[in-house]
């Protein structure tokens, strides 16, 4: 397979940044050639380096897609590292619920659905306990990744995904069993999250506010600049006294003063100021 040259690498990561914000760096060429040598074949182009020059001309606009596609997607796990939605279950959810109140949570870059599907079943499951207690609750997953997200809505997971994370119990209770070896999230909880296409370096004026924003391990693909202007924007997307929830590794500093750190055992998440 022909592969692509230093150069057309290096334009290559200014047009994936300038798309989507993602920060390649310079050793990651094996990556860009395990994620796009499949799009050879489906769009008939003999080389690497001829694909990367075609997605980047304007009149390319379906393979541009699909090599976006391609470089944003990363499948997840099922309540990944806990805390935070044990966090979600027994204090921000309590905290945030209100009488007549409908409760806003946005899982941003939820990649495939394992995020917003897990807040949906601690929802379900806070609700058998507290009936009526989140009236109206409404749960945003956005992506940038268009046919992710279209799985996303189906609910459908192999069984490797449905290994990773969920347990026995929470796979019994929420999945139907299909004929193909894999499951389907039941309705009630696919009907509780939205999905909609979204780019984080847009602007937010269009989602409306939200009393917790989920962008986890997501922040580390974005360059200085970029974090800084996600972050300032999430705080403008948030209502008063809302939170945001990081990934464990990712930190605040020195990149927004908009938010006050709240340390919980374990884990730590930020308060708008």
């Amino acid at each position: 397979m022909k592969n692509f040259t230093d150069e057309q690498y290096r334009v290559f990561c200014q047009f994936l940044e300038t798309n989507t914000g993602i920060v390649l760096g310079e050793s990651k060429q094996y990556l860009v050639k395990s994620r796009l040598s499949p799009l050879l074949g489906r769009f008939g182009i003999e080389s690497l380096g001829e694909l990367l020059n075609r997605s980047m001309q304007l009149r390319e606009r379906e393979l541009k897609t699909a090599v976006i596609d391609a470089m944003t997607t990363n499948e997840t796990l099922w309540f990944r590292d806990i805390y935070p939605f044990t966090l979600l279950a027994e204090r921000l959810l309590p905290e945030l619920a209100r009488p007549g109140k409908t409760l806003k949570i946005w899982s941003a870059a939820c990649s495939s659905g394992q995020e917003p599907y897990s807040i949906a079943m601690i929802a379900q499951e806070y609700l058998a306990k507290r009936p009526g207690s989140l009236p109206g609750l409404q749960i945003l997953a956005t992506d940038i990744s268009s046919s992710m997200l279209e799985q996303c809505k189906q609910g459908v997971y192999d069984s490797l995904s449905l290994a990773r994370g969920l347990s026995p119990e929470r796979r019994s209770r929420f999945f139907t069993p299909l004929a193909d070896g894999k499951m389907q999230l039941q309705a009630s909880v696919r009907n509780m999250v939205s999905f909609r296409s979204f780019n984080l370096l847009d602007s937010y004026a269009a989602l409306g506010k939200f009393d917790l924003i989920f962008c986890r391990n997501v922040l580390i693909y974005f360059s200085p600049e970029n974090k800084s202007k996600i972050l300032n924007q999430f705080a403008g997307a948030l209502n008063p006294g809302g939170y945001l929830l990081l990934g464990a590794s990712e930190s605040l500093t020195g990149l927004s003063d908009k938010f006050e750190m709240v340390r919980c055992s374990p884990g730590i998440i930020y308060r708008l100021k």
